[in-house]
């Protein structure tokens, strides 16, 4: 069995160097449109895969975002480097699961950000293993990460996203669409966390709040490459979606006019991948 936290692994490239891949960053912030000027911005989960990448793409699209993960020093790179690309992002390590952590990290939202409108929800932890084997408390823990945390986020920022007619998007699994085997406790958690957007969507649809879930499949992060190892696969970021394919899904869904909402998206890696090898006896 195998235990990961999204957001909590140094940011790697897995495409380029880090040089091309700031260059590249800057031509296209130079010509993207400032869609979300005088929005702010909420990114869980930033330290590294699909909340760093969903963290740079707002921050092009013109919003001053504040980037949370628990790794300092991952997060003081975004920083960085989005200050090499004359981006407004802000970090702040927090651990969401605590109390005590989320009361001041919305402390330093409100503060830093003007007009708190997005929230994305990318923080979330995997666990490998089948149900036999998986301890309630390994259970308490996924749930705890990836659905109390981000339930009680969104509850106490409901009052900022209303005020702004604003977005919340929950990055979600394709688990949390249909389980496979060994990932029970992982895919409930996931479906678990499906079910608080569809519920909170119908709540504040009246207000003008949009609500997303975005489901990607294999996604080539720092987390997927652990998963890759604990099934024996063959590394090969090629083969996945890019994180900041996602991010891309994720700006366009909260930059289209107000009168049009994307309940869900579903985001695969377009060539099927070949099954994990069978261990041998």
């Amino acid at each position: 069995m195998a235990t990961s936290r999204n957001g909590e692994n140094e940011g790697v490239d897995l495409a380029m160097g880090a040089d091309g891949r700031t260059a590249l960053r800057a031509r296209e912030s130079r010509s993207a449109a400032a869609a979300l000027a005088g929005r702010g911005a909420l990114v869980t989960g930033a330290s590294s895969g699909i909340g760093r990448a969903v963290a740079l793409r707002l921050a092009e699209a013109g919003a001053s975002v504040l980037a949370t993960g628990r790794n300092h020093d991952s997060l003081a790179r975004l920083a960085k480097e989005a200050d090499e690309l004359d981006l407004n992002v802000h970090h702040q390590a927090a651990d969401i699961t605590r109390s005590a952590d989320r009361a001041f990290l919305v402390h330093a939202a409100r503060g830093k950000l003007p007009n708190l409108a997005i929230v994305v929800h990318s923080a979330g932890l995997y666990h490998r293993g089948p149900i036999a084997e998986t301890s309630l408390a390994e259970l308490d823990r996924l749930l705890d990460v990836t659905v109390r945390a981000s339930y009680a986020l969104t509850r106490t920022l409901l009052p900022d996203l209303i005020a702004a007619t604003g977005d919340v998007v929950f990055i979600n699994s394709t688990q949390g669409l249909t389980a496979g085997p060994e990932v029970g406790a992982y895919a409930a958690a996931k479906q678990a966390l499906r079910a608080v957007a569809d519920s909170l969507r119908a709540e504040v649809a009246a207000d003008g709040v949009r609500v997303c879930s975005v489901f990607p499949g294999r996604t080539a992060t720092p987390m997927q490459q652990q998963i890759f190892a604990a099934e024996g696969r063959r590394w090969s970021a090629d083969d996945l979606v890019d994180p900041d394919d996602i991010a891309v899904a994720v700006t366009t869904a909260v930059t289209l006019p107000p009168r049009t909402t994307v309940t869900e998206m579903v985001v695969r890696p377009t060539r099927r991948l070949d099954p994990p090898p069978r261990p041998v006896c």
